[in-house]
Formats: structure tokens, sequence, C-alpha cells
């Protein structure tokens, strides 16, 4: 059993002049085109190819790779606008569609949306949607804290950068516990702080404290070696300046020079004001 809009490892059942059959199960054949194979091909060879439909909605596979696959999110530009709907480049020969029924607002042809890509019922078809909220928060979060997730920003307001959470859930990033730029588009590895009532999740970028003073730490040591073992700044520098040198608040700051401190690795100006590296 094939899954359009995924990726699959098939075999190959037999080759033709313009490319390879790939086994579909139940007596099926997927054609993978000639342009696609890279090197020799045998029968009985595993590939791993991503499988969606061509222009007359017959299954096809390519060993492309799409900006995303069905039941994902992904940030894609619109190359073409038609009398069926908006075409997005996500990274395969066929531009994606996305239905008039299924965009916010008429799109543009330069403009960047956040669509959700799915297969649709009706059709069979590889296709997108610029509805993207109704297809997050559909299924109830399952999380402890400190799991780790992958986040998509997708969009900033005063509280924050809001984010996709794992292609299910809405979660957000607050400002002040955000030490590095973001912007939309951008993926992220992030942990679960809290699930709240509503479903959302609250994140944060450093994980665990012990996680975020360890990484601290090796930073504050790669940036002794690299200024010649000296460093201007300490736990009393400006937390906007530990913030620009380290991307760190000024808590997890104090921590990983205490740690560092308590391992011999550097030591303290007489003022307290400078950092430097035991030798």
């Amino acid at each position: 059993m094939i899954n359009i809009g995924k990726r699959n490892k098939l075999a190959v059942s037999r080759l033709v002049d313009f490319g390879a059959y790939l086994d579909a199960g139940e007596g099926k054949e997927i054609l993978l085109p000639k342009r696609y194979i890279e090197s020799p091909l045998n029968p009985g060879d595993i590939v791993d190819v991503f499988v969606y439909t061509d222009s007359e909605d017959r299954p096809v596979a390519t060993t492309e790779t799409p900006a995303a696959c069905a039941g994902e999110f992904a940030f894609l530009d619109v190359v073409a606008v038609t009398k069926v709907g908006a075409f997005l480049d996500w990274g395969l020969t066929k531009d994606l569609l996305v239905p008039y029924s299924e965009q916010k607002s008429r799109m543009v042809v330069g403009g960047r949306y956040l669509v959700y890509v799915y297969v649709d019922n009706a059709s069979g078809r590889v296709v997108a949607s610029a509805k993207v909220e109704k297809h997050i928060g559909n299924v109830i979060a399952d999380y402890t804290r400190g799991q780790k997730i992958s986040a998509l920003i997708f969009d900033r307001n005063d509280a924050g950068y809001r984010c996709i959470v794992d292609n299910l859930h809405f979660g957000i990033l607050y400002l002040d516990e955000v030490f590095r730029q973001l912007a939309k588009g951008d993926r992220v590895d992030a942990y679960v702080r809290q699930i709240r009532p509503d479903g959302k999740i609250d994140l944060m970028l450093g994980g665990r404290a012990d996680v975020r003073t360890a990484s601290v730490a090796r930073c504050i040591e790669q940036a002794l070696k690299a200024a010649g073992g000296s460093l201007a700044v300490s736990d009393k520098s400006d937390p906007e300046e530990i913030k620009a040198a380290f991307q760190c608040s000024k808590k997890d700051f104090k921590k990983a020079v205490g740690h560092l401190l308590k391992e011999g690795k550097i030591t303290l100006s007489p003022d307290k004001t400078a950092l430097f590296a035991v030798k």
C-alpha cells in the first residue's frame, strides 16, 4: 500500500526505456521516470521516492524532495495564478495547487504564504490550503515537560513567536526567553514548558536548566579561547550585553560562570568585572 503525498520505500518490479516501474502492492505499479534515476537500477532494488499524482491524476514517483509532505506546513512561494487557483514552488517539477476555496485571500505571484499540504479526498491529488487554522489543534497535545519538539515559526506578536508544533499544535516562544533572532519560516528545536488548558503549548528553546548551563558554559570557554583568554564581561554585566554575547539570559549566564569557577576553568578579575581562562 502506497502513501500518496509521502515518501515511500518501494521495490523495482521492472525496467523500461523511459524509467522503472515500482511495486505499489495489490498488483499495481508506479512509474519512476528515467530523468529521476541517477544510478543503474535492477529489479528488486529498493528506492526511496516521493509519490504524488501527475497531470492525469495517476500516481507517479520522484526522487526529488518536496519542501513539505502531506500533513506538514511550510512557507512557499507562488509562481503562477490560473483560473483554478495558485501554484506554489515546493521543490518538485510539478507545482503545488492551492484552490481558490483554500485561500484566505487571493494569492499573488511572488507572494510567500504559510500553507498546509494534504491529499484531497475527492480527487486524490496532493494540494495545499492557506486556511491553516483548521488543520491545527485537532488532536489532544500529549507531551511531558522538557520534551523536545520541532517548531515552525509562523508569526510574532507582543508576547512572542507563534509556532506550529510537530505539524499538529499551536505553541509560543515568549520574547523575554528568546535570545537570538528568529523569523517566519524558521524551524527550530524547542522544548515543552507546559500545556495550557486551551491546548496551546508554552515552549522554551534551551531545554532543561542543566542542559542550558552546560551549553552556555561551552560558549564561554570558546569565547575566552577566541579572545586570547580574557573577556570584559561577567555576571555584573548588563543583561542585554550578556544576551548579545551568548544568546542567553543573565540567570543562565551566572549559573554557567559558577559552574566553570567550580571546575577551576576560569577566574574572575579582582573587581569581578571580567573573566579569565585558567591556563
